[in-house]
Protein backbone atom coordinates (compact mmCIF):
# COMPACT_ATOMS: atom_id res chain seq x y z
CA UNK A 1 0.00 0.00 0.00
CA UNK A 2 2.92 2.24 0.90
CA UNK A 3 4.24 2.20 -3.01
CA UNK A 4 0.61 3.18 -4.15
CA UNK A 5 0.30 6.30 -1.57
CA UNK A 6 4.04 7.28 -2.10
CA UNK A 7 3.79 8.86 -5.82
CA UNK A 8 0.94 11.17 -4.17
CA UNK A 9 3.15 11.85 -1.14
CA UNK A 10 5.32 13.22 -3.49
CA UNK A 11 2.72 15.51 -5.55
CA UNK A 12 1.55 16.76 -2.05
CA UNK A 13 5.04 17.48 -1.09
CA UNK A 14 5.34 19.56 -4.00
CA UNK A 15 2.41 21.91 -2.75
CA UNK A 16 4.18 22.20 0.65
CA UNK A 17 7.48 23.40 -1.15
CA UNK A 18 5.08 26.01 -2.52
CA UNK A 19 3.45 26.65 0.43
CA UNK A 20 6.48 27.36 2.71
CA UNK A 21 7.96 29.50 -0.48
CA UNK A 22 4.67 31.48 -1.02
CA UNK A 23 5.19 31.81 3.20
CA UNK A 24 8.76 33.16 2.89
CA UNK A 25 8.16 35.53 -0.02
CA UNK A 26 5.82 37.70 2.29
CA UNK A 27 7.78 37.60 5.52
CA UNK A 28 10.79 38.38 3.30
CA UNK A 29 8.26 41.04 1.79
CA UNK A 30 7.11 42.39 5.01
CA UNK A 31 9.17 41.68 8.14
CA UNK A 32 7.72 43.76 10.37
CA UNK A 33 4.38 42.39 9.71
CA UNK A 34 4.84 38.41 10.34
CA UNK A 35 5.58 37.93 13.67
CA UNK A 36 5.87 34.12 13.57
CA UNK A 37 8.62 32.94 15.51
CA UNK A 38 10.09 29.60 17.33
CA UNK A 39 7.43 28.70 20.58
CA UNK A 40 4.94 30.90 19.26
CA UNK A 41 1.74 28.38 19.41
CA UNK A 42 -1.00 30.60 18.26
CA UNK A 43 -1.46 28.63 15.17
CA UNK A 44 -1.40 25.60 17.23
CA UNK A 45 -5.06 25.89 18.59
CA UNK A 46 -6.86 26.81 15.52
CA UNK A 47 -9.64 24.54 14.47
CA UNK A 48 -9.30 23.43 11.00
CA UNK A 49 -9.78 19.96 9.24
CA UNK A 50 -7.62 18.38 6.49
CA UNK A 51 -8.30 17.19 2.97
CA UNK A 52 -8.09 12.97 2.65
CA UNK A 53 -4.32 13.42 1.02
CA UNK A 54 -3.00 15.50 4.24
CA UNK A 55 -4.68 13.10 6.46
CA UNK A 56 -3.11 9.89 5.23
CA UNK A 57 0.36 11.84 4.87
CA UNK A 58 0.32 12.82 8.58
CA UNK A 59 -0.67 9.53 9.73
CA UNK A 60 1.76 7.42 7.76
CA UNK A 61 4.32 10.29 9.00
CA UNK A 62 2.95 9.93 12.63
CA UNK A 63 2.89 6.34 12.81
CA UNK A 64 6.24 5.73 11.32
CA UNK A 65 7.70 8.43 13.90
CA UNK A 66 6.49 7.30 17.03
CA UNK A 67 5.80 4.11 18.49
CA UNK A 68 5.72 2.57 22.48
CA UNK A 69 4.81 4.55 25.59
CA UNK A 70 5.19 8.14 23.42
CA UNK A 71 3.00 7.26 20.72
CA UNK A 72 0.43 6.30 23.63
CA UNK A 73 0.66 9.30 25.00
CA UNK A 74 0.13 11.07 21.87
CA UNK A 75 -2.68 9.30 20.54
CA UNK A 76 -4.38 9.94 24.22
CA UNK A 77 -3.79 13.90 23.40
CA UNK A 78 -5.98 13.15 20.25
CA UNK A 79 -8.34 11.52 21.78
CA UNK A 80 -9.02 14.13 24.33
CA UNK A 81 -8.93 17.27 21.34
CA UNK A 82 -11.10 15.10 18.87
CA UNK A 83 -13.77 14.95 21.85
CA UNK A 84 -14.00 18.81 22.33
CA UNK A 85 -13.47 19.45 18.36
CA UNK A 86 -16.94 16.87 18.29
CA UNK A 87 -18.72 18.86 20.50
CA UNK A 88 -18.01 22.30 18.55
CA UNK A 89 -19.09 20.87 15.58
CA UNK A 90 -22.30 18.82 17.16
CA UNK A 91 -23.21 22.56 18.93
CA UNK A 92 -22.69 24.09 15.37
CA UNK A 93 -24.66 21.71 13.71
CA UNK A 94 -27.98 22.40 15.89
CA UNK A 95 -27.17 26.34 15.74
CA UNK A 96 -27.21 26.01 11.95
CA UNK A 97 -30.50 23.01 11.90
CA UNK A 98 -32.31 26.21 14.54
CA UNK A 99 -31.62 28.59 12.22
CA UNK A 100 -28.14 30.64 13.17
CA UNK A 101 -26.34 31.99 9.80
CA UNK A 102 -23.72 30.20 8.36
CA UNK A 103 -21.17 33.08 8.32
CA UNK A 104 -22.25 33.66 12.50
CA UNK A 105 -21.48 30.20 12.66
CA UNK A 106 -18.23 30.31 11.14
CA UNK A 107 -17.26 33.11 13.09
CA UNK A 108 -18.10 31.41 16.06
CA UNK A 109 -16.23 28.51 15.44
CA UNK A 110 -12.77 30.53 14.12
CA UNK A 111 -12.55 32.10 17.61
CA UNK A 112 -12.75 28.33 19.44
CA UNK A 113 -9.39 27.24 20.91
CA UNK A 114 -8.20 23.54 21.07
CA UNK A 115 -4.63 22.26 21.87
CA UNK A 116 -3.14 20.92 18.88
CA UNK A 117 -1.93 16.77 20.19
CA UNK A 118 0.96 17.37 18.56
CA UNK A 119 2.13 20.43 20.52
CA UNK A 120 4.33 19.67 23.04
CA UNK A 121 5.37 20.95 26.22
CA UNK A 122 8.32 22.76 24.95
CA UNK A 123 5.41 24.57 22.81
CA UNK A 124 7.07 23.12 19.88
CA UNK A 125 5.29 20.89 17.10
CA UNK A 126 6.42 16.98 17.43
CA UNK A 127 5.78 16.52 13.90
CA UNK A 128 7.14 20.16 12.74
CA UNK A 129 8.33 18.63 9.42
CA UNK A 130 5.10 16.78 8.50
CA UNK A 131 2.53 19.83 9.59
CA UNK A 132 -0.37 20.51 7.45
CA UNK A 133 -0.49 23.34 4.71
CA UNK A 134 -2.72 25.51 7.01
CA UNK A 135 -0.08 25.92 9.37
CA UNK A 136 2.37 26.53 7.13
CA UNK A 137 0.42 29.66 5.74
CA UNK A 138 -0.69 31.19 9.26
CA UNK A 139 0.72 34.38 10.07
CA UNK A 140 0.22 35.30 6.06
CA UNK A 141 -2.79 37.11 5.17
CA UNK A 142 -5.21 34.22 3.56
CA UNK A 143 -8.69 34.94 1.65
CA UNK A 144 -11.37 32.01 1.61
CA UNK A 145 -14.42 32.27 0.41
CA UNK A 146 -13.69 35.65 -1.13
CA UNK A 147 -13.41 36.49 2.91
CA UNK A 148 -9.98 37.64 4.20
CA UNK A 149 -7.57 36.31 7.53
CA UNK A 150 -4.54 36.71 9.19
CA UNK A 151 -2.99 35.98 12.27
CA UNK A 152 -4.00 38.23 15.42
CA UNK A 153 -0.35 38.61 16.49
CA UNK A 154 0.52 39.76 13.46
CA UNK A 155 1.08 43.29 12.18
CA UNK A 156 -0.93 43.54 9.08
CA UNK A 157 -3.83 45.98 9.01
CA UNK A 158 -7.15 45.65 8.08
CA UNK A 159 -8.19 47.46 4.83
CA UNK A 160 -4.53 47.24 3.52
CA UNK A 161 -3.78 45.81 0.59
CA UNK A 162 -1.37 42.88 0.98
CA UNK A 163 0.39 39.82 -0.61
CA UNK A 164 -2.64 36.86 0.04
CA UNK A 165 -2.76 33.47 -0.69
CA UNK A 166 -5.61 32.34 -2.07
CA UNK A 167 -6.85 28.91 0.45
CA UNK A 168 -10.13 28.12 -1.97
CA UNK A 169 -7.09 27.53 -4.79
CA UNK A 170 -5.18 25.52 -2.30
CA UNK A 171 -8.34 23.07 -0.99
CA UNK A 172 -9.03 22.46 -4.77
CA UNK A 173 -5.53 21.20 -5.43
CA UNK A 174 -5.81 19.37 -2.11
CA UNK A 175 -9.40 17.86 -3.50
CA UNK A 176 -7.89 17.11 -6.73
CA UNK A 177 -5.01 14.87 -5.74
CA UNK A 178 -7.41 13.32 -2.79
CA UNK A 179 -9.34 12.47 -5.77
CA UNK A 180 -6.81 10.52 -7.92
CA UNK A 181 -5.23 8.76 -5.15
CA UNK A 182 -9.20 7.15 -4.58
CA UNK A 183 -9.26 5.96 -8.02
CA UNK A 184 -6.06 4.94 -8.11
CA UNK A 185 -6.85 2.41 -5.01
CA UNK A 186 -10.40 1.96 -6.82
CA UNK A 187 -11.80 2.63 -3.74
CA UNK A 188 -15.48 1.80 -3.12
CA UNK A 189 -15.72 4.84 -1.43
CA UNK A 190 -16.27 6.80 -4.57
CA UNK A 191 -16.58 10.08 -1.86
CA UNK A 192 -13.86 9.41 -0.43
CA UNK A 193 -11.92 12.45 -1.27
CA UNK A 194 -14.42 14.97 0.06
CA UNK A 195 -13.62 13.56 3.58
CA UNK A 196 -12.42 16.37 5.75
CA UNK A 197 -11.04 15.64 9.35
CA UNK A 198 -9.21 17.42 11.95
CA UNK A 199 -5.84 16.60 12.90
CA UNK A 200 -6.48 14.73 15.70
CA UNK A 201 -8.97 12.24 13.90
CA UNK A 202 -6.18 11.27 11.09
CA UNK A 203 -3.52 10.86 14.08
CA UNK A 204 -6.59 8.55 15.67
CA UNK A 205 -7.56 6.62 12.26
CA UNK A 206 -6.19 3.30 10.83
CA UNK A 207 -6.06 3.54 7.48
CA UNK A 208 -6.64 0.03 6.50
CA UNK A 209 -7.79 -1.86 3.14
CA UNK A 210 -11.35 -2.09 5.31
CA UNK A 211 -11.43 1.70 5.67
CA UNK A 212 -9.97 2.79 2.61
CA UNK A 213 -12.53 0.37 0.92
CA UNK A 214 -10.14 -1.82 -1.22
CA UNK A 215 -9.24 -5.61 -1.66
CA UNK A 216 -12.86 -7.01 -1.08
CA UNK A 217 -13.00 -7.69 -4.78
CA UNK A 218 -9.85 -9.80 -4.53
CA UNK A 219 -10.81 -11.75 -1.18
CA UNK A 220 -14.06 -12.73 -2.83
CA UNK A 221 -12.40 -13.99 -5.63
CA UNK A 222 -9.92 -15.85 -4.20
CA UNK A 223 -12.97 -17.31 -1.84
CA UNK A 224 -14.78 -18.29 -5.12
CA UNK A 225 -11.41 -20.01 -6.40
CA UNK A 226 -11.66 -22.02 -3.14
CA UNK A 227 -14.90 -23.38 -3.33
CA UNK A 228 -14.12 -24.25 -7.10
CA UNK A 229 -11.49 -26.41 -5.58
Amino acid sequence: MDNIFMPFFKKYEELIVAADGAFTHVKNEYPQHVKCEIKCSDCCYALFDLAFIEALYINYFFNKKFDGAERGKLIEKANKADRQIYKIKNKAYKEFEAGKSEDEILLEMASERIRCPLLNDENLCSLYEYRPITCRFYGIPTSIGGKGHTCGKSGFVEGKQYPTVNLDIIHKRLYELSDKLVKKIKSKHIKMAELLVPLSMSLLTVYDEEYLGIGEKEKSDNSKEDENG
